[in-house]
Parts: structure tokens; C-alpha cells; sequence
């Protein structure tokens, strides 16, 4: 059990023996009923029948083939069954795993006569939380199981697994040996401040403070760097209406994902989908298609240029979409759409390649930073195409802005955009290191009250405060440490953390 926690700080924990399934719902090859606890053997081997007549139980780290019957006698599968005796297992506790056919109802009808037979359904998490109760792994360790099982691209997994060696626990322990051998110190001048050698002059005290306050920041730094390879990147799809927004959407993410029709304004609201680029996570944004003059769209205005189109007039038949026209949730639509394209890390702008370049068009692209804007030209199969986009192209280009010629529905261009996007994003989220070591939110949060802690602690010894001041702030610093192992664990912390794993982990 971790130090400085009992068995009544876990979410409705009970330690008696507990049982639930491991694997995902659903069908598979294999399902994984998992137990732990004092009785997991005798239950297991209460169901288990081998096949060979020498089998007088169930040994230590072996595969065991047999099956397993009900309390009738019927069989409900065959199967294979392990056993992990503790404290080694990775729960502490004896530990058996039933490897089953992976069908639901086989699943079903295992983990109800465990639970007949005197097992509890376990908790989500319990079985790492039990891991953690035993001193199997550390709250960070811990922790890092459910960000491996969460893991969308390679990079986030590894950052996972770095977590879960011991390498975050490995930093926060040399942090807290500076800060122990500090207040060892600082206990001494509080101790005996009529000494004449002075235990700890203020200002060494002011330098190791910041010291460990850098330390802290290096550790929050990868916060950030992490950020866009555990939650993803921002793309937004954004252009006029009809340009075919979300023929790319559905061309990119390989189904069909958005409503296509020829109806102006079919997309109303934001659709998001997951994009893989080479372990770059993307959260890939379809937007409602921008309409109105160029101050309706809320950004950057220009003068009209010759041969765009315009207003209607005689020489022009092609009018600016009304403002008029636009109900109040298409308005909103392209609110969310203006949005997105503020704060993306890439704006993708769809420019429908086969008609003229609308001035609606002109104002947006104005207004759109190049170092994060790629202009797509779309729908590049059509013959009309070439001519029309040597316009765009001037334009764009005029602009500073990158220019991808694609086609929704041929496909062409697609691979040279995912290959430019990527290249784009890697510019604002360099990979993570092979030694990278990245605090999730929570651990994050906790940095930086240590952090502050830190740099109070210093401040208040270059204002001359008294040693037992001082050592308050250390106190605090210490304990925020040690908050993050879990060898201190306010209430509701395992709750928070452990009711977020998935059941059978």
C-alpha cells in the first residue's frame, strides 16, 4: 500500500475478491474474465475442469487447458486459464485470468457464475487502483495505464510508457531530495538560530528555492509539447459554400462522414473526425460554408478587384449571397466557422477551382495568415478547372499563401496535401524526445502550485522572513511532491483518477 493511504481513501472498495471482464464489448477471437483477490484461485479452480487426470490445481504461471462448467454441471466454454500468485502479480494479490472465446454471451454467462459463486463485480480501475493500494506501481505509474489504453497516435503512447517505467516518479524524487535536504537544513537554523555558524544564509536558501523552481518548469514544459500528440492538432476546413468542404472531409477520412448535395448551406454546423498523419493526430474540422459581403464575414476588407465578381449589374449576373437571405442557425453555423478558423493551427481553404474566384473568397483568403493557411483547389479533374485556377493561383500567391490542386472525388492531390499538412504542423509541435517526460492535467496542475510555492519560498527569503515562515512554504512545496506519487492523497483524488479507467483494468 502507498504511504499515506488507507483502504477507505478508494471509491467503494472492498478487499475481498473481485471479477470483471477484461476485454472490449463486443465479439472477438478472445475474451479475458480477470480476477483478484484472496480467493481467485479456489473460485477459478471451483469452475475449472482439465482434461488431464494428473491436474490437482492450478500452478503458478502457467497456461492451463480445460473448461470451465457451471454450478449444474453444464460446460460453459472451453478455455485456457493463468494464475499469477502475489505480491507478484500486478495487482499484489493473487490474480487468474480466464482466456475464453470472445463471444458476449460466453463473457456473460463466466462472469455471473464468478459472481454466484461469491466474487464482486469490480469497480472501473480497481485493479490498478488495488496495484496502486499494494505499492505495485505509483500514482503516476498508475495513471500512465489509462493514458497507454487511450493513446491515439505513437507518439502519445510512448509518452505513456515513459510515465509508466518510473521516469516522471524518477524526476519528482530527485526534486523532492533537494527540497528534503533543504528543510533538513532550514529545520536546523529554526532549531538553533543562536549558533554562530549560520545553518542556512538566506540567500543560499533564495538560489536552491529557484533552482527547484526551474526544475518544476522543465518538468511543465512538456505539458505543451505533449498537447498536440494526446489531444490533436486543429485543421479547419473552411471556404465558400459549395466549393466541396465536405467532399474532402469524407475523401480524407476515408468514408462518408458529411452530407454532400448540390443545395447551397447543407453543412449548418461543425462536423469533427480523427485524422492519422504518420502518428500525427489531426482533429480535422468541416465548417459551414462562408456566404455575405466581405464585412459579414468579420474579416480583413479589400477594395474590389477587376474581374471578381461583385454586386449585380448588368455586366455581372452573379450577385453576393444576401446577408438577408442567411437563417439564424446558418448564421450561427458561420459564426462557429469564424470561429474555427481564429484559432486552428492549419486552415484548410477550399476554393471550388471550376468557377471564377469569388470575391467572398478574396476578403476571406485577405484575411488568413500564410504561415497557417494552405489553400486548396478543388475539384482539379474538371477541364474547366485549369484556366479558372491559374487565377486563383495568381491570387493566392499574391497572398503569400501555399496552393495544393486537389480532387475530392478522384482522390489526386490528397496524398501531397496529408504530406504538406503534416510537414505544416510539425513546424508549431516538434516531436517528442526518446526522454520526454509529459504531466497530464491533473499533474500538470499540481506542478505549478509547487512551482508557485517555489518561487513565494524565495521571494519571502530575499525579503529577510523568518526561517519558520519559510518553512511553511517548503512544507507545501514537499507535500505537492508528494501528492503527486500518491504517498499523500487528498480526498477524492483516486476517485477522480480511477472512475475515469475502464472497467476490467
Amino acid at each position: 500500500m502507498a504511504p499515506g493511504t488507507t483502504p477507505d481513501t478508494a471509491p467503494g472498495t472492498v478487499f475481498g475478491t473481485i471479477v470483471a471482464i477484461a476485454t472490449a464489448a463486443g465479439p472477438g477471437a478472445v475474451g479475458i474474465v480477470r480476477l483478484s483477490g484472496p480467493e481467485a484461485p479456489a473460485l477459478a479452480q471451483a469452475l475449472f475442469r482439465s482434461p488431464h487426470p494428473g491436474f490437482v490445481g492450478l500452478k503458478p504461471r502457467r497456461l492451463h487447458h480445460g473448461s470451465l462448467v457451471d454450478a449444474a454441471g453444464r460446460v460453459l466454454d472451453e478455455v485456457l486459464v493463468a494464475f499469477m500468485p502475489g505480491p507478484g502479480s500486478f495487482t499484489g494479490e493473487d490474480v487468474v485470468e480466464l482466456f475464453c472465446h470472445g463471444g458476449p454471451a460466453v463473457l456473460r454467462a463466466v462472469l455471473e457464475e464468478l459472481l454466484t459463486r461469491g466474487a464482486r463485480l469490480a469497480t472501473p480501475g480497481e485493479f490498478t487502483l488495488r496495484a496502486f493500494l499494494n505499492g505495485r506501481l505509483d500514482l503516476t505509474q498508475a495513471e500512465a495505464v489509462a493514458e497507454m489504453i487511450a493513446a491515439p497516435t505513437r507518439a502519445a503512447l510512448h509518452l505513456a510508457q515513459m510515465k509508466l517505467s518510473g521516469a516522471l516518479s524518477q524526476r519528482i524524487a530527485a526534486l523532492r531530495k533537494a527540497l528534503e535536504s533543504l528543510r533538513a537544513r532550514l529545520c536546523l537554523a529554526v532549531d538553533f538560530p543562536d549558533e554562530d555558524v549560520e545553518c542556512l544564509p538566506l540567500p543560499q536558501l533564495r538560489q536552491e528555492a529557484l533552482a527547484a523552481a526551474a526544475g518544476v518548469e522543465r518538468l511543465l514544459a512538456g505539458v505543451e509539447r505533449a498537447r498536440a500528440w494526446r489531444e490533436g492538432v486543429l485543421a479547419v476546413l473552411a471556404g465558400r459554400v459549395n466549393a466541396g468542404k465536405s467532399s474532402l472531409m469524407n475523401a480524407l477520412v476515408g468514408r462518408r462522414r458529411a452530407l454532400v448535395s448540390a443545395t447551397p448551406g447543407t453543412t449548418r454546423d461543425y462536423l469533427e473526425e480523427q485524422l492519422d498523419l504518420s502518428g500525427l493526430l489531426v482533429r480535422l474540422v468541416d465548417t459551414a460554408g462562408l456566404r455575405g459581403p466581405a464585412g459579414d464575414l468579420g474579416l480583413m476588407a479589400a477594395p474590389p478587384v477587376e474581374g471578381l465578381a461583385r454586386a449585380k449589374t448588368p455586366d455581372s449576373p452573379e450577385p453576393l449571397d444576401s446577408v438577408q437571405s442567411l437563417d439564424p442557425v446558418e448564421r450561427e453555423g458561420q459564426d462557429l466557422s469564424r470561429e474555427f478558423m481564429g484559432r486552428a493551427e492549419a486552415v484548410l481553404y477550399v476554393l471550388d477551382a471550376s468557377a471564377p474566384l469569388h470575391l467572398v473568397d478574396r476578403m476571406a483568403l485577405e484575411g488568413l495568415p500564410p504561415t497557417r493557411t494552405l489553400v486548396l483547389l478543388n475539384k482539379s479533374d474538371l477541364a474547366a478547372s485549369r484556366e479558372l485556377s491559374a487565377e486563383a493561383l495568381g491570387v493566392a500567391r499574391g497572398l503569400g499563401l501555399e496552393c495544393v490542386a486537389v480532387s475530392a472525388k478522384t482522390g489526386e492531390g490528397l496524398e501531397e496535401l496529408c504530406a504538406r499538412l503534416r510537414e505544416r504542423l510539425l513546424g508549431t509541435c516538434a516531436e517528442p524526445g526518446v526522454d520526454e517526460v509529459a504531466p497530464n492535467a491533473r499533474q500538470a496542475a499540481v506542478l505549478r502550485q509547487a512551482r508557485a510555492e517555489l518561487v513565494a519560498l524565495a521571494d519571502d527569503a530575499e525579503a529577510g522572513m523568518p526561517y519558520d515562515i519559510l518553512g511553511v512554504r517548503l512544507e507545501a512545496a514537499c507535500r505537492l511532491l508528494s501528492e503527486l506519487t500518491g504517498e499523500i492523497t487528498p480526498d477524492g483524488v483516486l476517485e477522480d483518477i480511477f472512475s475515469k479507467f475502464c472497467l476490467g483494468k
